[in-house]
């Protein structure tokens, strides 16, 4: 007797909980770069802020083309984590040093985005 195999229907990225909350991550960070960037401030916290929105790019890319699922000897949910910890770790730093009083006001709102 055959099997009927029924065909999950995928939700795309983009429609998704995760899409979004990896877009609005995007957003703020581009933000927070362009912020920085506008005030001139010191060259760390905008290639801190820049790796972090290449990052976020290249995970919204993969997540998009469907990669995560042709690789399936990664785990995907453990990278994001990872991803994840070391954003926070290196925005924390690059928040707390924007926020010194010696900034400009640019540089503070980038700081708190």
């Amino acid at each position: 007797m055959d099997t009927v195999k029924l065909k999950i229907k995928h939700r795309p990225f983009c429609f998704s909980v995760k899409g979004h909350v990896k877009m609005l991550r995007l957003a703020l960070t581009a933000a927070s770069m362009t912020f920085f960037i506008i005030a001139q401030a010191p060259e760390p916290y905008i290639v801190i802020t820049g790796f972090e929105v290449t990052v976020i790019f290249f995970f919204i890319i993969l997540y998009i083309l469907r990669l995560d699922r042709l690789m399936k000897w990664l785990f995907w949910p453990l990278l994001d984590i990872i991803n994840s910890l070391v954003t926070t770790v290196f925005m924390l730093i690059v928040a707390v040093l924007a926020l010194i009083p010696e900034t400009t006001t640019l540089t503070v709102v980038g700081g708190l985005f």
